[in-house]
Order: structure tokens, then C-alpha cells, then sequence
């Protein structure tokens, strides 16, 4: 298992060594000049030449790409141009930020898909099967921007019982240590603020997991009707064994590894995508922050932060194969 992780993290050079390279030269194909952004339209040709030479931006597009690499090497994401703030200490508030929500979106996701896939293959043809299954069809359908305005309408100005914006209350922040606002709120022992700080993701989370949640409930019935059909489960239901434990303990294990790998992208997929949502409810995660560098031609910004994201895409996949083996003892990494 060592062998076949350290083999994995190896592999992971070449790959991050290529985004890096595909991100550098898109990024420089964007129309609008760093230096004339920063500066505004009013700036003189001399003062934009100035910054440029002073940012780098006049040295051919190798040079600079060597450059960012050896500030990698060293453990450093580069400076942005914008606030002249090192990307490492800017982007971690924004990555907690999206973190949280991707993950409190991905445990509704897998809570109610795992289990609606499972009734549905339990009760394969009844109401409840179809009902889910047309529900899940409509939520992978589903614009998640109008989603998130109907959600905002709906909770938020009807029956104003949810906050439609933030992450907190502008007049009650959260004195925060981690800028996991939940995991702050706990070690704090602030339940008040806890509540407050759960009912801001209610809304953006649901939005978020409701195309994770639909494919969710597919894969685990599809998965599930092929486990509930092998000699296993009939003899465990010949022998008397209640159908719940049946489905549960036996079933599921075996199904679930192909539920693992959708969870797994979903994961990483809202880490990186989840700009619309994070747009539509004013949420200062790490895709609003990577947007806005675009606006102002930020490179090192763009740069570091998909850098980031791709890292974290690819770690979650490797921890998801890992899990196969710990789930399933027959998948073994030699």
C-alpha cells in the first residue's frame, strides 16, 4: 500500500508540472494588459511600461514560466499583482471558505443519495422508486443559478427563515481562528454563532448538492439492483436475516465502491466549480476569488489558485483509492 501511494504522489508531478504549463500560456492569452488594469485607463504609457518592468511582465513568457516554477520549488504560490499579498497567506480564507460549503454540501449529497438509491432498489417499481428517480432526473437538470435565486425568493424574502448572502452576520462576526467558520464556532464553544453560521450554508449547500445528490441516488440504485440480485443476498435472506441488516451490512459494502468514485469527483468538481453558487449567495470561496483575478489579469493568483485546486482534486482521488481496498479486502495495491 506504501509503495503504491508513494508511486501515486510521483505521478502527480509530471501531472501538476503539465496544468501548470496549459494554465501559464492560457492565462497570457486573455486580452488586457496586468500593469493597464492595475494602473486604470488614465496611466501613461511610461508608467505602465514602469510596472511592467518592475512585475516582470516585459521578460519573454519561458522566462517568466522558469520563474514561477523555481518560486514553486521553494514553496512559494508568487505575489499578487493586485494587493502585492503572497497568494499562500491570501487564498487560504477563501479555500476554508469553499471547503466548507463543498463539504456540507457533499454530506447532504451522499446522506439523502446514498439512501434514496437504496429504497429505490429496495422497493425497485413502486411509487417511492419513481418518484426519487424523477426527482433526480429534474436535479441533474437543474440550472443551479436558478436553483439559487428560487431558493433566495422563496426562504429568504417569503419567509425570511434563511440568510440569503454571507457567511455570517456583518454586526456579529466570528472571531476566527482556522476560518472554518463551524470548526471555529465548536472549539469556541459559541453555539449562538454556530447556529447562525449553519443556517448561512443551508441554503448555498443545498443548492450546491443537488446535481451530486441526483447522481448520487442513480449510481447507488443502479449499483444496488446488480448486489441485491447475487446468491449471496438470497441465501442471507433464505437463512432469515432481516432485510434491513441484509441491504446494509451486505449489500451496500459491495456496491458502494462504484458510489466512491462518484463521490470522489463530486467532491473535487465543487472545490473548483462552484462559482455560480458561490456568485449567486455573495460566498467568498476560492472560485469567486480565482474569478476575480481573471478581471484583473492577477497571474500569479490564477496560477496558484487552480494549482491549488487541481492538488486537492487529485489528492481526494487518491484517498478514495485507498478506501476501495479498506472497504473491499479483494482490490489490492501491489
Amino acid at each position: 500500500m506504501l509503495h503504491y501511494i508513494g508511486r501515486r504522489l510521483l505521478q502527480l508531478i509530471p501531472v501538476l508540472l503539465g496544468m501548470t504549463f496549459v494554465v501559464f500560456m492560457i492565462i497570457r492569452a486573455i486580452p488586457g494588459d496586468p500593469a493597464q488594469v492595475i494602473l486604470g485607463q488614465q496611466a501613461t504609457k511610461e508608467a505602465i511600461e514602469a510596472l511592467r518592468a518592475k512585475l516582470g511582465l516585459d521578460n519573454p513568457w519561458y522566462v517568466q514560466y522558469f520563474d514561477y516554477l523555481g518560486g514553486l520549488l521553494k514553496g512559494d504560490l508568487g505575489e499578487s499583482l493586485r494587493t502585492t499579498t503572497p497568494v499562500s497567506e491570501e487564498i487560504w480564507p477563501y479555500l476554508a471558505a469553499t471547503f466548507e460549503l463543498s463539504l456540507f454540501a457533499v454530506l447532504i449529497a451522499v446522506i439523502v443519495g446514498v439512501n434514496a438509491g437504496i429504497i429505490s432498489a429496495w422497493f425497485q417499481n413502486s411509487w417511492f422508486d419513481y418518484t426519487a428517480m424523477i426527482l433526480a432526473l429534474v436535479g441533474v437538470s437543474m440550472p443551479i443559478f436558478w436553483l439559487g435565486l428560487m431558493m433566495q425568493y422563496i426562504f429568504g424574502i417569503e419567509l425570511g427563515i434563511l440568510p440569503t448572502t454571507g457567511r455570517e452576520e456583518v454586526r456579529n462576526p466570528i472571531d476566527s481562528m482556522t476560518n472554518l467558520y463551524v470548526l471555529d464556532t465548536i472549539l469556541q464553544g459559541r453555539f449562538d454563532q454556530l447556529g447562525i453560521v449553519l443556517k448561512h450554508l443551508v441554503l448555498p449547500g443545498l443548492a450546491l448538492a443537488t446535481i451530486p445528490m441526483a447522481i448520487i441516488a442513480r449510481m447507488t440504485r443502479s449499483s444496488m439492483l446488480d448486489v441485491m440480485r447475487s446468491d449471496y443476498v438470497r441465501t442471507a435472506r433464505a437463512k432469515g436475516q432481516k432485510m434491513f441488516w441484509v441491504v446494509y451490512k451486505h449489500a451496500l459494502k459491495n456496491a458502494i465502491i462504484p458510489v466512491l468514485t462518484i463521490i470522489g469527483l463530486q467532491m473535487g468538481l465543487l472545490l473548483g466549480g462552484a462559482i455560480l453558487t458561490e456568485s449567486i449567495f455573495a460566498w467568498p470561496g476560492v472560485g469567486r476569488y480565482i474569478y476575480e483575478a481573471i478581471n484583473f489579469r492577477d497571474y500569479p493568483v490564477i496560477q496558484s489558485g487552480i494549482l491549488v485546486v487541481a492538488f486537492i482534486f487529485v489528492m481526494i482521488n487518491l484517498f478514495i483509492d485507498i478506501l476501495y481496498s479498506l472497504i473491499d479486502p479483494r482490490i489490492k495495491y501491489d
